[in-house]
């Protein structure tokens, strides 16, 4: 048989070394002894025979190794070969599949690659990555990815014995790779075989695919995100006419995979009653698991609806190889983590807070990522996603890498993922995880091992435009969201628009207020009479961005203690305290965000191994105290004053800041476009105070709407007998006044009592 292709090729082909293999495998119109006749070649490792099948016809022609003894080629005499497929004998198997390299059509067009190469493609992941679809009515899988230095590539899967030699790709504009592969579908696990030119090779997940196996296996799965059937359109819509910023935001953080765990004595199962097999934790106590995504819906959702939180916040749960990372060492990005289930299943959590009215927030990681062999590192054979220079694309002390952000594809990376999490799973806010870290060359760097941005600076310039232009994409798409950084320094406008100059982010993390209250906490209450500007300072810089009062899960780890191990004094007074701490908290302004066991009082810091010390709930102390906090978020969600200006300085007023000799403060919070205002007083020992008088701005009777000395929270049960009528006695530059008794370590608020106020008056004409 005549040999329609040049030995070259063919030894290109075979040693894959081609850039592209379509112009040597599959169908060829070619001329023959005068005649055009399709040429179908096929290079099919340790086959010993082939035939190319037209399945309409049910013809078979047998095929001939050409130069190679797997290389295979037929001659067919007719007006049109489509759809065919490749009959082969294998080690004594038999299979028949269709030609992947049949396939000619791209997907992915010039315009994707256009706006992909300047960082534009908003939505790269649906056309990188893999995709179910169908071509030329065929099903099977569309692959693709960005790889521009690689010599070659290959996708590696089950479906062909992980032989990189089966399945090669084709190289399109600027650097991608693809190819469809028919006849598999969801489920099929796969990796990418890329070369360098040097031939050095690396078998690599896929940067933008959509689940991964569970760990320790490192390899993607093919998954299809469109057929999960949502039902939050009310919630959506909602979402898309409301401003957050007017509205209480009191954020659960939660790390699920330690929040409860569950019991291999009783698997968690699939929605249609199958079990699941047991994910092997071997940190875990014997017999643990962790419960799946539709379990937490189940049990963590009426918890946090009960405790009265508006969201829940989720520590990063984009696949991760370990554990102990907490989810901050990201190597499936567009991943969710199979710890706990599949896509699906956490598409099933989040429709479910949805529909009980619970918001959801997710930590996200573009700083950094780490070197694991499977991940971005060294991504083609060079640094694709890092920079080379370690001075700027590595933190040595976290041993990770960090993103190249002048780079267009990796902005773009970055910036289509943020969006990707918002249209695919429906979060209604992102936490950026240590956006210090991105903003300042140096950062944890001594001197020599960071260089200066071009204008001899040590901020990075490129990382703030890639912060400002992801908010600048999400807030177009999706108005109504919440986009909060955690940034732990002074840089100016991190929560203004990007219109003004800003980072775009509406809500910052206020760590400053985090730590001037722990450090406060911490000390003996007799000395806090020299520290009140602790308590007073954060108000003179509360309105210079749009803050939200964290206290995370940092505050509880790495010898830190938890909560109540912060607090000075005996058990009652640790417990007073905390509750003091609390009620000052959503009594300050901005919005609230609290880790998981700080809620009932957990003694010891949290242990990403286990679970959270539940069982300190059959004790009264830990009872009342999560009473309280369920208290709070109800007082909170009910009272506009406490929430709708908590970025205008007129939602706030100091009654008196500066009473440091007995640590006690007091202020009004005001609500927006009402008269309606909140008094607000917190004594910071457990010095109790009788007569203690404060200037209001009207008369009338003030109930006492919230005493976090009650007897209900296992407090002292000091307080007002429910209210206080104002007195014709002038203070604090008022007209009116309040005589009041101060509980220890406690925080009272009050409010005036139009109703009642109105009817006394009435009565005495």
């Amino acid at each position: 048989m005549a040999v329609t292709v040049a030995p070259e090729q063919i030894d290109r082909i075979v040693w894959n070394q081609h850039h592209d293999p379509f112009e040597v495998l599959g169908p060829h119109m070619v001329q023959l002894d005068g005649k055009t006749v399709w040429a179908v070649r096929a290079y099919l490792p340790n086959a010993e025979a082939a035939w190319v099948v037209l399945p309409e016809t049910r013809k078979e022609f047998a095929m001939e190794a050409s130069h190679h003894p797997h290389f295979f080629e037929c001659i067919i005499a007719a007006e049109e070969v489509v759809n065919y497929q490749l009959r082969y004998q294998e080690g004594g198997h038999e299979r028949v599949v269709y030609d992947p390299y049949a396939f000619k059509t791209r997907r992915i067009t010039d315009f994707d690659i256009h706006l992909f190469a300047e960082g534009n493609h908003h939505r790269i992941y649906e056309k990188l990555g893999a995709h179910p679809t169908t071509m030329e009515g065929i099903a099977g899988v569309y692959f693709a990815v960005w790889a521009p230095n690689a010599r070659n590539v290959s996708v590696l899967g089950n479906f062909n014995h992980w032989d990189g030699r089966k399945h090669q790709m084709r190289r399109s504009g600027n650097g991608i790779w693809e190819l469809f592969i028919p006849d598999i579908a969801a489920g099929e696990h796969y990796k990418y075989e890329i070369k360098n030119p040097s031939g050095h090779m690396y078998e690599k997940a896929d940067p933008y695919g959509f689940q991964q196996e569970v760990r320790p296996k490192t390899a993607s799965v093919v998954a299809n995100l469109d057929g999960y059937s949502w039902h939050d359109q009310d919630w959506m819509e909602q979402r898309r006419h409301t401003e957050p910023l007017t509205q209480p935001i009191s954020v659960y953080e939660v790390h699920l995979g330690s929040w409860l765990h569950g019991s291999s004595a009783q698997p968690a199962t699939n929605p249609d009653g199958t079990p699941v097999s047991p994910v092997a934790v071997a940190e875990l106590k014997p017999g643990a698991r962790f419960l799946t995504y539709r379990e937490l819906a189940e049990r963590l959702i009426p918890y946090v609806k009960e405790m009265g939180f508006t969201h829940i916040e989720l520590l990063p749960v984009a696949e991760h190889p370990f554990d102990g990372s907490w989810g901050y060492q990201v190597t499936g990005y567009y991943a969710v983590t199979s710890r706990y289930g599949t896509p699906q299943d956490f598409m099933y959590f989040v429709d479910q807070c949805h529909q009980n009215g619970i918001g959801v927030i997710v930590d996200w990681v573009p700083g950094h990522f780490p070197k694991d062999g499977h991940g971005l590192a060294f991504f083609d054979g060079t640094h694709l996603y890092e920079h080379a220079d370690p001075r700027r694309g590595e933190h040595k002390e976290w041993g990770t890498l960090v993103f190249n952000y002048g780079r267009n594809e990796v902005r773009n990376f970055l910036v289509a993922n943020a969006v990707f999490w918002f249209d695919k799973y429906h979060i209604d806010g992102m936490r950026v995880d240590a956006v210090a870290s991105m903003l300042y060359l140096d950062y944890c760097r001594k001197p020599g091992e960071w260089v200066t941005n071009q204008y001899g600076g040590r901020e990075n310039i490129e990382a703030a435009d890639f912060l400002r232009q992801t908010n600048h994409v999400l807030f177009s798409y999706f108005p109504g969201i919440l986009s909060i950084a955690e940034e732990s320094t002074s840089w100016p406008m991190v929560s203004w628009p990007t219109y003004v100059g800003g980072l775009g982010f509406n809500l910052k993390w206020n760590m400053g207020w985090m730590h001037d209250m722990l450090d406060y906490f911490h000390m003996d209450p007799w000395f806090r009479q020299f520290h009140q500007n602790n308590v007073t300072f954060s108000i003179w810089y509360a309105y210079s961005e749009n803050f939200m009062l964290a206290l995370s899960h940092d505050e509880v780890v790495h010898g830190k203690s938890n909560m109540l191990g912060k607090m000075p004094g005996d058990d009652w007074q640790k417990f007073a305290n905390l509750r003091c701490l609390y009620s000052y908290m959503f009594m300050h302004p901005g919005k609230k965000t609290l880790f998981m066991s700080m809620e009932f009082g957990q003694w010891s810091e949290w242990n990403v191994w286990g679970d959270l010390e539940w069982h300190l709930l059959q004790y009264t102390p830990h009872q009342t105290l999560r009473r309280c906090i369920s208290q709070l978020n109800a007082l909170y969600r009910s009272e506009a004053a406490l929430y709708s200006q908590d970025f205008s300085e007129e939602g706030f007023e100091w009654i008196d800041c500066s009473d440091g000799r007995h640590s006690v403060v007091s202020f009004m919070r005001r609500a927006k476009d009402s008269q309606e205002f909140i008094v607000v007083v917190c004594n910071f020992t457990p010095q109790p105070h009788s007569h203690y008088r404060i200037g209001v701005p009207e008369q009338g009777y003030y109930r006492e709407i919230f005493n976090s000395d009650a007897r209900d929270f296992n407090g002292s049960n000091m307080g007002n007998l429910g209210g206080k009528w104002s007195e014709d006695w002038s203070y604090h530059g008022r007209s009116f006044s309040l005589d009041l008794t101060l509980p220890p370590l406690a925080v009272i608020a009050l409010k005036l009592d139009r109703q009642r106020t109105w009817e006394a008056k009435a009565e005495n004409g």
